[in-house]
């Protein structure tokens, strides 16, 4: 099996109720089209929606950093574009794309995933044949540029104080 570099969804228009009374897509709701497209990455390595019934196991979100970059109006078309950047025995490192049809970046994520054993429920090392899909995956990945968003932290920049106190003493 060979992986697409990025996994991307199809284009799809933003549900009517997912609007704020800004008119734009609401902060949650640019979660859930990136929850969804990891579910299609999931998919992928075999770890759909039956895994947790057949197998006990699943993945939990265990940290997730969202840039939202420029507004959805209503009748926004997306797609989205999904990576693995990085993967131990217990963890991969997911980093996403939210592109508007016309080519331009409306968002982004950064999520840390952990596998989990639901019998704990408890960080678990995947299963080999979950390993052997997401290191090819991760592979494939590996060929595309380092995204620049990725690594990206929250933070104040402040100029450097000229006599005056600063907030952090």
């Amino acid at each position: 099996m060979t992986f697409d570099a990025p996994v991307a969804t199809p284009a799809r228009g933003l549900d009517p109720d997912w609007l704020d009374y800004n008119g734009h897509l609401n902060m949650a709701y640019y979660n859930v089209l990136f929850d969804q497209a990891a579910d299609q990455v999931f998919a992928l390595i075999g770890c759909g929606p039956g895994y947790v019934a057949e197998r006990g196991l699943s993945f939990f979100t265990a940290e997730a950093h969202v840039c939202y970059v420029r507004e959805l109006r209503p009748d926004a078309m997306v797609r989205t574009e999904s990576r693995i950047l990085d993967f131990d025995a217990k963890r991969i490192r997911l980093y996403q794309e939210l592109i508007h049809v016309d080519g331009w970046l409306s968002a982004t994520s950064e999520t840390l995933l952990l596998h989990v054993d639901m019998a704990g429920p408890r960080a678990a090392p995947m299963p080999e044949d979950v390993a052997d899909k997401v290191t090819r995956m991760a592979a494939a990945h590996s060929r595309l540029p380092v995204p620049e968003r990725a690594g990206r932290s929250i933070g104040i920049r402040r100029k450097p104080a000229t006599g005056a106190p600063s907030h952090q003493e």
